[in-house]
């Protein structure tokens, strides 16, 4: 009996090897639920704690009481309330050396508004992203592209020997657009193409969108007369303060940390996490390297 129950397990082919495929179909045919994206809710969490810590030292308790309630959505904390908060401000980085600012700042914004429209879209993107990254993998994408995008303006604000503060999640969201674009390419899911292509166009539309939102202002504000400018609505002069070069340096990032993740995707858990675990420690290497040449090139200048 025991001989006939060895050669019937021979027999039967080997279990093929998990992969993220299947998480991928999973998250997409499912409705969104704390337990199946601990890590999207968690970054949210975060956020939404820091900028909890921070309300205090805001200016929307007297906005409340003077019943400017108009203002509570638009009006900004202080620069000296950002910067005591962790926000990565050049001068604090450059001179004094207060580098772990370029990672708090990726959890920090600068007032409602942009706290909730940075976490809609975090909540969009983690949701269609944890499946394919990991738990792990979507935090690690999450503070890398967000140190990213926070040495890319940090770095153009050096160039043009600017002072600059950078606060808000932004670069981290689109690194994270930037490594679906990449992943969502891959024929081999289990998904129908037409359901990928559809996904990967809507993140591309978004951050497409977003870049111009951000560009927009730059444009269009040196060809508006003073009058317009002054009369220019809080709300509006809101997308003033856009940075750009965060938003670029974050989707960039994502982008080229995808194209290592690619073929991977479909080798096995095992041998995917690993190709992560290489590849994001080869990230931080290189965003080590670029910080290392920000702090040289500002020293001779």
């Amino acid at each position: 009996m025991s001989d006939a129950i060895v050669r019937d397990e021979s027999s039967n082919p080997p279990a093929p090897t998990p992969d993220q495929s299947d998480l991928v179909e999973a998250g997409a045919r499912r409705s969104p639920s704390l337990l199946d994206a601990p890590a999207t809710y968690g970054l949210i969490f975060v956020n939404l704690l820091w900028f909890a810590a921070m309300l205090r030292s805001g200016p929307y308790v007297q906005d409340w009481h003077a019943h400017r309630y108009g203002m509570l959505l638009t009006d900004s904390f202080s620069v000296r309330t950002l910067q005591f908060f962790g926000g990565c401000d050049g001068s604090l980085v450059l001179n004094s050396g207060q580098w772990f600012r370029v990672v708090t700042a990726a959890f920090m914004h600068m007032n409602p508004l942009h706290l909730l429209v940075n976490m809609w879209c975090l909540w969009n993107l983690g949701l269609l992203g944890e499946p394919l990254l990991g738990r792990r993998g979507l935090v690690a994408v999450y503070v890398l592209t967000g140190v990213a995008g926070n040495l890319c303006s940090l770095a153009f604000s050096a160039f043009l020997r600017q002072d600059s503060l950078v606060v808000g999640a932004s670069g981290a969201v689109f690194g994270i657009a930037g490594i679906l674009i990449v992943l969502l390419s891959n024929r081999r899911l289990s998904l129908p193409w037409n359901e990928l292509r559809g996904l990967r166009r809507s993140v591309v539309q978004f951050a497409v969108l977003n870049l111009l939102i951000g560009l927009a202002p730059q444009i269009l504000l040196p060809l508006a007369s003073k009058q317009t400018l002054h009369h220019l609505p809080m709300e509006l002069e809101q997308f003033t303060h856009i940075d750009n070069m965060a938003h670029l340096g974050g989707l960039a990032c994502g982008l080229l940390m995808g194209l290592p993740l690619f073929q991977r995707m479909l080798t096995g858990r095992a041998s995917y996490r690993e190709r992560q675990r290489v590849t994001f420690a080869a990230t931080a290497f290189c965003l080590m390297l670029f910080a290392y040449s920000i702090a040289k090139f500002h020293v001779h200048t």
